[in-house]
C-alpha cells in the first residue's frame, strides 16, 4: 500500500504505510482478518476495539496471503470463499446454503493461506537447500576435474621420468658393451700381430737357409761332400681367431611395459558424493540465526530483535579530511573509515579525530571493508591491487587482480571471505577470496544472464550476495552459488541506489540518492519501508553500514557528516 496523501509523499515517501485512515506511520504489522498493514499504535487500538479485538495481527513479514477475488459463476454478486471437501470445488456462501449444506467445508482463505505457505516453504527449500546443495556438488565435480587433471599430469610426468631412467640404463649398458667389444678387438688383433711376427721370423729364417743352400750347391764348393745334410725347420703352426658373435636380446613390447610400469584404475567401489540432509541445513541455519541475534555478548543472553516503531538518532560525526561520505566502514574497535569521491580514505576515533588519511583511486564505490580480524581491506582500481591495513597502520599488498579493476569489497561476517566487485572493459564480475587471499569463486553473470555491476557489495547472513549499481538503477541479489534471487528497482518512478548493507535479521538496507531515502527490504527483496528520508533529517544518503551493536551508520554525499541511528529493538 503506497502513501498518496500529498504530492510530497508521492514523490519522496514511497514506503508501506499504516492502513488506518489519516495515519501515515510505517505499517510494520498486519491484520490477517482485515488484510491491511498497521503501525504499532493502530495495532494496539485495533486489538482494543471490541469489533476487532479477536483479529489476528502479526509482524508484516509473517502476514497471511489474501485470497484472490473470484466471483461465483452461479451468483455473480458473490465472492467464492468456501471449499466443499466432498465435491472438491470452490463455491460462495449462497451455493453452500443451497446445494452443499450437509457437506464438510473449509474456509477458502485459510486453505489458500495454508497452501501458499506450503508452496512458499517448498520454494524456500529450492532456494536455500536444493539449489545451493546441487551447486555445491557441481563445484565438487569441478574440483574433482581439476584434481584429476593434476593427478594425470603427475602420472605422465612419472612415466616420462621412468622412461628416461630406463633409457639412461639402456645407454649405459650399451656403452659398456661397446667398450667391451673394443677391448676384445684389441686382444684379438694383438694375437694376430704376434702370429704375423712369428711368420716374419720364419720367412727371415728361410731366406737365410736359402742363401746357405745356394752356397752349398756351388760347383766349386767341395764342402757339400763333407758337411752334414742341412734340415729345414717346419713351418710354425698358428690358430685362427674365433670371432665374437652378437647375441640379440630377447624382449618384447610387453617386457618393456613391465619394466616401465602401467596405469590402472584400482578395483575400488566409487564413493558416493555426500548430500547434506535438509534437516542438517535447516538446523545449521537456525543455529546461525540464533547466534547472530545475540546482541549482548557480555551477558551472553539471547535477545529477540525486531524493527522498532521509530528510528532514533544516536550520535553524529563530522569527519575531517573528506568533503563527503560515500562509503562508511566500522572496525571492531568502533573506529570509522570514511571515503569521498576524491579518493580520500580517512580513519577517525570515537571522538571524530583523524587517525589516518590515505589517497586512493576510489570515487563513488564501496571500496573498503573492516574484517573480523580488525584489519581494513581497500581496493585501488588504477593499480589493480587490494591492500590490507593492520591496526598498527601497516599497509601491505594483499591481492593482485590482474587485468581486472577492483571497485567494491566486502569482508564476510559468516566466514571471513573477501568479496570483490571488479570491471574490465565493459565486463563485470564478483570474485570470492579466502581470508588469506586465495581465489575461490568467480560470478560474472547470474543464471538469468544479468550482469552484476557491483559498485557496492555486501553479503547477507543467508549467504546471498547483494550488489548495488547506480548506473544500472538496480539492486541485484544472487545466492552464494551465483543463482539469481531477485532484482529491486525501487518504489517510485526513479531509483538510483548507492551504499548497501545487511543486518542480523537479514534485512537489506540501500541508499536511494534520487529521493534521498534509505529503503528497508526483507531477505527476499520485498519492500518493507523507508526508514530514513529528508523529513527525518537525512539528505543525500550515500554510504551505509551496521556495526556489531546493530547501530546504523549513514554517510551523506553533500557533507562530511556520518549519522548513527538505532532502528531495531
Amino acid at each position: 500500500m503506497m502513501s498518496e496523501s500529498s504530492d510530497e509523499q508521492a514523490a519522496g515517501q514511497h514506503y508501506l504505510v499504516c492502513g488506518t485512515e489519516d495515519c501515515q506511520e510505517n505499517g510494520q504489522f498486519y491484520c490477517n482478518d482485515c488484510h491491511r498493514p498497521l503501525c504499532e499504535k493502530c495495532k494496539d487500538e485495533h486489538l482494543k476495539n471490541p469489533d476487532t479485538k479477536s483479529h489476528e495481527t502479526v509482524p508484516y513479514r509473517y502476514r497471511k496471503q489474501q485470497l484472490p477475488v473470484e466471483k461465483c459463476k452461479q451468483h455473480p454478486t458473490r465472492n467464492v470463499d468456501i471449499f466443499c471437501q466432498e465435491c472438491k470445488i470452490s463455491i460462495c456462501l449462497k451455493c453452500f446454503k443451497k446445494e452443499h449444506k450437509s457437506h464438510d467445508f473449509d474456509d477458502l482463505e485459510d486453505l489458500y493461506a495454508e497452501k501458499y505457505a506450503l508452496w512458499q516453504g517448498e520454494f524456500s527449500k529450492i532456494q536455500k537447500y536444493f539449489l545451493p546443495s546441487t551447486q555445491g556438488m557441481k563445484t565438487d565435480i569441478e574440483d574433482d576435474v581439476t584434481e584429476i587433471k593434476k593427478i594425470m599430469e603427475s602420472i605422465r610426468t612419472s612415466m616420462k621420468a621412468e622412461a628416461e631412467s630406463l633409457k639412461n640404463l639402456v645407454d649405459e649398458v650399451t656403452s659398456e658393451n661397446i667398450e667391451h667389444t673394443h677391448t676384445m678387438e684389441i686382444s684379438l688383433i694383438q694375437m694376430l700381430k704376434s702370429q704375423e711376427t712369428t711368420y716374419d721370423d720364419y720367412i727371415a729364417y728361410l731366406g737365410k737357409m736359402n742363401d746357405e743352400f745356394q752356397e752349398y750347391l756351388s760347383l766349386t764348393n767341395k764342402k757339400l761332400l763333407f758337411s752334414e745334410t742341412l734340415r729345414i725347420k717346419t713351418i710354425p703352426e698358428t690358430t685362427r681367431p674365433v670371432p665374437p658373435v652378437f647375441t640379440k636380446g630377447k624382449f618384447s613390447k610387453d617386457d618393456i611395459s613391465k619394466l616401465l610400469g602401467s596405469v590402472i584404475v584400482p578395483n575400488i567401489k566409487p564413493e558416493k558424493r555426500k548430500i547434506q540432509p535438509m534437516e542438517a541445513v535447516t538446523t545449521h541455519m537456525k543455529s546461525t540465526e540464533k547466534q547472530l541475534e545475540q546482541t549482548n555478548e557480555k551477558s551472553n543472553v539471547k535477545q529477540t530483535l525486531s524493527l522498532s516503531s521509530s528510528v532514533t538518532k544516536v550520535r553524529e560525526y563530522s569527519v575531517p579530511g573528506v568533503n563527503s561520505a560515500y562509503h562508511v566502514s566500522v572496525d571492531k574497535s568502533g573506529r570509522l573509515w570514511v571515503s569521498n569521491v576524491r579518493g580520500n580514505l580517512v580513519q577517525t576515533d570515537l571522538q571524530g579525530n583523524q587517525l589516518q588519511k590515505i589517497q586512493t583511486s576510489g570515487v563513488w564505490e564501496g571500496y573498503h571493508t573492516a574484517t573480523q580480524d580488525g584489519d581494513l581491506i581497500y581496493t585501488d582500481k588504477d593499480k589493480k591491487m587490494i591492500y590490507r591495513i593492520t591496526p598498527d597502520k601497516k599497509i601491505t599488498e594483499f591481492i593482485k587482480t590482474g587485468d581486472w579493476r577492483p571497485l567494491s569489497v566486502h569482508s564476510s561476517r559468516i566466514n571471513g571471505d573477501i568479496l570483490v566487485g571488479m570491471i574490465k572493459d565493459k565486463e563485470a564480475k564478483i570474485t570470492r577470496y579466502s581470508k588469506t587471499g586465495k581465489e575461490i569463486q568467480n560470478i560474472q553473470r547470474d543464471n538469468q544472464g544479468e550482469e552484476l555491476n557491483p559498485h557496492y557489495i555486501t553479503e547477507n547472513i543467508n549467504g546471498d550476495i547483494c550488489t548495488s549499481a547506480w548506473n544500472k538503477r538496480a539492486v541485484v541479489v544472487v545466492n552464494k552459488s551465483g543463482q539469481h534471487r531477485f532484482s529491486y528497482k525501487g518504489q517510485g518512478s526513479k531509483f538510483i541506489p548507492f551504499g548497501i548493507c545487511t543486518d542480523v535479521l537479514s534485512h537489506i538496507l540501500v541508499c536511494d540518492s534520487y529521493y534521498s531515502t534509505v529503503h528497508l527490504l526483507d531477505q527476499d527483496g520485498e519492500f518493507l519501508s523507508v526508514i530514513l528520508s529528508p523529513r527525518l533529517g537525512i539528505n543525500s544518503p550515500r554510504g551505509v553500514c551496521v556495526d556489531d551493536e546493530n547501530n546504523l551508520y549513514v554517510g551523506q554525499g553533500n557533507t562530511n557528516t556520518v549519522t548513527v541511528y538505532t532502528y531495531l529493538q
